[in-house]
């Protein structure tokens, strides 16, 4: 425990529970230390069961501090997570997205979850890592087929809208008819936030205090109190895997997403339908070997993003926690923020990759893919058109690492040039040529954008 910087009289711990640790190592990884060292190293579980007792006690009797909540990487890991202790493999790049998102949007949050693994660690039988706040409060969370989830979702979020624009209408009858001075003002905040769901939340809190504390009686208002859990806005997520949203459930997904509606799209992309034994998908990379491509995949990767982006009204964006968790954390808040449709892909290293060293360098994976062009990191935000602003930002920089060393460091490519080694540099080869020419393609992308933003 030390001084917590800059905040006198509070202390800083980072507390494990020796008993859900999963062992993975990526924490150890990613926290540096002072002069090279890490700062945190792996125990046997043995002799760390008495940290349990400390871990119980920050659990249940430290308070949130509201205070270092900033928008920021650090300030957004003081936060409440609503996701802890999943099923996931050791290291899972899927649950550290799905933490951060639950640490973005709280206990508003309904969740469609495609079947695959995010639906294995996020549902298995009797358990949920899904978490409540003090309040009781968590995210809804629903499992729906590998082929129907985006539609699910959707239909989850159209019965709330309905209504909740049902109870809108209640609250314009206090607004405009009502007797009790407190009660219309929270009414009248409640209206003004309406859209905005981090300002709606508080305000349907001050708005339920009023009508249970002041009381108007009538029928309207014991309507409101009756759909209470329906009045605060909702932030509707629709989670799954590349084979969900690049193969099976693709038909579904650009339905929903050219609907205009306000739900959340967030897109594991693994690269490989992981849970059912590792099959090449459309998300799967030149040369990459895996079932039914077990000479390599010989096709180029199918671009979701660039898809969804021609739409011109759909929040789009690439991220990489690993390699940037800032531009992670960005895109998470500005999809949720954005009044429309919004998918996003994250970039989700996997064992069935084999990365060198295993999943603790989950994390340092994706930096490396960024780093080499193999994967790119970019957000369009449509909202910036009407400010006369470029929507599309390109938050990579040119390739400057090996592409090739990336891939050798990973068995779904290594292994290749031992079993085809001509066709593996053929197709290695094919799919630098290709990461090049995506990179040159998103700069011209930009410029062409910030063309038609002066123009506007």
């Amino acid at each position: 425990m030390v001084d917590m910087n800059g905040k006198k009289g509070l202390k800083f711990a980072m507390t494990i529970s020796p008993l859900d640790c999963m062992g993975c190592g990526v924490c150890v990884g990613v926290c540096p230390g002072k002069k090279g060292n890490k700062a945190l190293s792996m125990a046997p579980q043995e002799g760390e069961l008495p940290q349990q007792a400390m871990f119980d006690y920050c659990v249940a009797d430290v308070s949130e501090k509201k205070e270092l909540q900033t928008n920021n990487v650090k300030g957004s890991q003081f936060r409440q997570p609503y996701l802890e202790f999943s099923g996931s493999c050791a290291g899972c790049a899927e649950t550290s997205y799905a933490r951060l998102i639950t640490q973005v949007c709280g206990d508003r949050m309904y969740i469609s979850n495609a079947t695959g693994c995010s639906s294995i660690w996020g549902g298995p039988a009797a358990t949920s890592p899904y978490t409540v706040n003090q309040q009781g409060r968590g995210p809804a969370w629903a499992n729906s087929l590998f082929e129907d989830n985006a539609e699910h979702g959707f239909g989850l979020y159209i019965g709330q809208k309905a209504i909740r624009e049902r109870m809108k209408g209640e609250v314009e009858y206090v607004v405009e008819n009502g007797k009790v001075p407190e009660i219309v003002d929270a009414a009248k905040e409640y209206l003004a936030t309406y859209n905005d769901g981090k300002a709606n939340q508080a305000a349907t809190a001050k708005l339920i205090e009023a009508l249970e504390t002041k009381g108007c009686g009538g029928e309207h208002c014991v309507t409101l109190l009756k759909h209470r859990e329906y009045l605060a806005k909702k932030s509707v997520w629709i989670f799954g895997g590349d084979g969900w949203a690049y193969d099976i459930g693709f038909g579904g997904l650009d339905h929903v997403l050219a609907q205009g509606e306000d739900v959340n799209v967030m897109v594991f992309d693994t690269e490989v339908y992981s849970n059912t034994g590792g099959q090449a998908s459309k998300a799967s990379q030149i040369g990459q070997v895996a079932q039914f491509a077990a000479a390599g995949k010989a096709l180029a990767k199918k671009s979701l993003s660039q898809i969804a982006m021609t739409y011109g009204y759909v929040y789009v964006a690439q991220i990489a926690m690993g390699a940037n968790p800032a531009q992670a954390l960005k895109a998470i808040a500005e999809a949720e923020a954005y009044p429309g449709p919004s998918l996003i892909i994250g970039y989700a290293p996997c064992e069935m990759h084999s990365i060198k060293g295993g999943m603790t360098n989950c994390q340092a994976e994706m930096k490396k893919a960024v780093e080499c062009g193999y994967w790119n990191l970019f957000r369009y935000n449509p909202a910036l058109l009407a400010e006369g602003k470029n929507p599309f930002t390109l938050d990579s920089k040119a390739p400057s690492g090996s592409y090739r060393d990336f891939i050798m460091n990973e068995a779904r490519y290594s292994s290749l040039t031992r079993s085809f080694p001509d066709r593996a540099e053929e197709l290695f080869t094919q799919a630098e040529k290709v990461a090049q020419e995506r990179f040159q393609n998103l700069e011209l992308q930009k410029q062409m954008f910030e063309q038609e933003a002066a123009k506007a």
